[in-house]
């Protein structure tokens, strides 16, 4: 909050609406055939980089593996309030999204 010199006002947050939902049917597929947590997933279990990772790479993994555990072969995300995401690869994502979209279109 803003401390305003009339302790009674609040300055409004202008939100915007769209008429119509956004929604995205298009998942693409990894290049070399990997999940994109591969890395990420490889070095949580076995402590260790990829023979072609350099310096920048690997501090970047292990920052960012920091925010992921794996539990009985899948790979979560931890979000800041303690949710977890299950991470997912393309295939699966489209899978996903394909239920999605069927089960808004059966209750519209």
């Amino acid at each position: 909050m803003i401390h305003h010199l009339d302790k009674n006002f609040i300055d409004p947050i202008p939100v915007k609406f769209h008429d119509q939902p956004a929604y995205c049917a298009h998942v693409e597929e990894e290049a070399d055939g990997k999940p994109w947590f591969h890395d990420i997933k490889e070095y949580l279990a076995k402590r260790e980089y990829t023979e072609l990772a350099n310096p920048t790479q690997k501090r970047t993994l292990r920052r960012l593996s920091n925010n992921f555990f794996h539990s009985g072969g899948i790979l979560y995300r931890r979000t800041p309030d303690l949710g977890l995401l299950k991470c997912v690869d393309a295939k699966e994502a489209s899978r996903i999204l394909e239920e999605f979209m069927l089960g808004l279109t059966v209750h519209i």
